[in-house]
């Protein structure tokens, strides 16, 4: 398949993002989008990305613009730095997927790119290369002040925690580290790796959960903390040993932040709903996609400037619409997805409750959700299988026989399904690698993942 451009920028395998490519896309970039003071320029850990950032920082100073080499940061940090100083930015990742895979994230001075810019940098593609003087290149260590804004907010409020900080090849696996521990936490950094291991938060595979459950019992944790590979994505294991989901650590760190509005994907945890009583005022569904979230958090403060609002993913990435107040002092917004927010105010809030980070989850309306993915499927023939369920309505009741009758469709973002039980099951092909994606909702998290394994089944016998 050949390089991808969507919601999660340029994607594609590393032996198709060639110099030519990755050119075309920066002067693209630069002719469609505003840019700012400069344009920042930060990159993950996989082998492949030091060359393609070296060509996107070539191509900034060929336009004439000022290029700001970040080296390796996670990406929050680099869009951070860039909105900080005005600038634009252009991150070198991947994110979870395979080493074998890269891409380019793009965000203008204001944050993430939108669609409408997505549209504009297609436009765009094709144009010669720039003509003129040529600009300068400054490096700058960026993750300062992505650090310091966490421990300004929130102090010593981790003390005496215990914690895990399964390294891998994260490029924010040193940043956690001092983070938890001026915090007030004691860290541990676990398995820290020097090959690439695509670490994918929404995914994890029972061989490395089996993992967690020895280095609970090695070290005597409190938690184990992560992310996925650029740092944009949370994962948290609580005191019981469970993974908590990204949209259960979003709509914690939603809660302990006095959040009112909340833009979130159709695919993420119902328990926020009014049925269920958290106290959100406002809840906004969106498409699966950081642009369409952050669209509905613009649309919400351009109806009420003083909205606390925030936006989180299925995976947990958490963007912040407002200055929300932490233990020792002001948070202020940061509308892109972050990974740093969603583990440390959870732990937090467990703190202040004066329990365990798994009371504080148990305490939750009873909702549980799991998501997993087949690899390897063709794009093409999983939008096929999704028109047919969604068309044929004696297809879609066979293919779900096993839950029951349905209650309700959501075509917001393929096919989302939600039966007279309560269940709900929802599929969809990724926009950006050749995968297809499950996810389900039930009243339990053992029915909730047999549903995700049992439709996982069932989508690749009906693919193959």
């Amino acid at each position: 398949m050949p390089p991808k451009f969507g919601t999660s920028g340029l994607r594609g395998l590393v032996i198709e993002l060639t110099e030519a490519l990755v050119r075309d896309y920066m002067r693209a970039f630069i002719a469609a989008c505003p840019t700012g003071s400069a344009i920042h320029v930060g990159q993950d850990l996989r082998p492949s990305s030091p060359q393609i950032a070296a060509w996107v920082l070539d191509e900034v100073q060929a336009a004439g613009l000022v290029a700001v080499d970040c080296g390796a940061l996670p990406t929050p940090a680099l869009a951070l730095s860039a909105m900080d100083a005005g600038g634009a930015a252009v991150m070198v990742t991947g994110s979870h997927i395979p080493a074998d895979r890269n891409g380019l994230k793009f965000y203008v001075p204001s944050g993430e790119i939108s669609k409408a810019d997505e549209d504009a940098i297609l436009a765009a593609l094709g144009a010669g290369a720039p003509v003129g003087t040529r600009g300068s290149i400054d490096r700058r260590e960026a993750s300062d002040d992505y650090i310091r804004r966490y421990l300004s907010a929130f102090g010593p409020a981790l003390d005496g925690l215990r914690v895990g900080v399964y390294q891998h090849s994260s490029v924010a696996r040193d940043i956690m580290a001092e983070v938890i521990q001026g915090l007030g936490a004691e860290a541990i950094p676990i398995a820290r790796s020097d090959v690439f291991i695509p670490v994918d938060t929404e995914a994890l595979d029972p061989d490395t959960q089996a993992l967690f459950a020895g280095w609970f019992a090695e070290h005597a944790l409190d938690v184990l903390i992560s992310t996925d590979g650029d740092a944009d994505r949370p994962m948290v294991v609580d005191d019981a040993g469970r993974v908590v989901p990204g949209d259960v650590l979003g709509a914690l760190t939603a809660r302990m932040l006095g959040a009112e509005v909340i833009c979130t994907p159709v695919s993420s945890n119902t328990m926020i709903d009014e049925a269920y009583g958290i106290g959100f005022q406002q809840i906004q569904r969106t498409r699966i996609g950081s642009p369409y979230v952050i669209a509905a958090m613009e649309e919400a403060l351009a109806q009420d400037s003083a909205a606390k609002v925030v936006g989180y993913e299925a995976n947990g990435g958490f963007l912040l619409g407002f200055t929300a107040t932490g233990p020792k002092g002001k948070l202020a917004p940061l509308m892109t997805r972050d990974c740093l927010l969603p583990i440390i105010a959870p732990l937090v809030a467990a703190r202040q409750a004066a329990c365990d980070l798994s009371a504080l989850v148990d305490a939750l309306p009873p909702r549980f959700t799991a998501a997993d993915r087949l690899q390897g499927v063709e794009p093409d023939r999983a939008r096929a299988l999704i028109a047919q369920l969604t068309e044929d309505a004696a297809a879609r009741a066979a293919f779900f026989a096993e839950v029951g009758p349905e209650q309700s469709l959501d075509l917001t973002d393929g096919l989302r399904v939600t039966f007279v039980n309560g269940v709900i099951v929802h599929l969809r092909p990724s926009g950006n690698a050749p995968e297809f994606r499950c996810y389900a909702e039930a009243g339990s998290r053992d029915r909730a993942a047999g549903l995700v394994q049992s439709f996982l089944s069932k989508l690749g016998a009906a693919l193959a």
